[in-house]
């Protein structure tokens, strides 16, 4: 096969498996409007079903219903922070398993271990980008 056809035959190959579709239902939690909005728009172009939450409270009674694949959530919110969801998250049986992304403008390494003792899966900065949000759902979501 020549290099020219064989050029062709990987473009064609890349072009069948189309952009980069994801379906998997996505939680994410935080109380600013902006970053609930980025987050989804992000998310929703590459297939997400998502649903957002703008504090723990409504997150929990979100969860129950929504059952999501990954849930982001932020760690600085009024009445029930971040650690406290993620917590009560991993403390519920039936959501114990679901991976929890903590997002946060901090980034010590104390704000870190806060989260894995938690159990939180990862820990990702603000602003976070495209790659970030697909990087965690594909390395947290089976199936993806």
């Amino acid at each position: 096969m020549s290099e020219d056809s064989q050029q062709s035959d990987n473009q064609q190959s890349a072009a069948a498996k189309g952009p980069l579709q994801l379906n998997v239902k996505v939680m994410v939690i935080d109380d600013s409007k902006t970053i609930r909005r980025s987050a989804e728009t992000l998310l929703k172009k590459v297939g997400c079903d998502v649903v957002t939450a703008t504090d723990g409270f409504e997150a929990l009674a979100k969860i129950t219903e929504h059952h999501p694949d990954i849930i982001f959530v932020d760690i600085m919110m009024p009445r029930l922070d971040g650690y406290q969801t993620c917590a009560l998250i991993k403390n519920n049986k039936t959501f114990k398993s679901t991976p929890v992304i903590m997002l946060s403008s901090k980034d010590s390494i104390f704000d870190r271990a806060r989260g894995r003792i938690v159990g939180s899966e990862e820990y990702l900065t603000k602003p976070f980008s495209r790659e970030d949000l697909i990087g965690a759902i594909t390395a947290h979501v089976s199936g993806t």
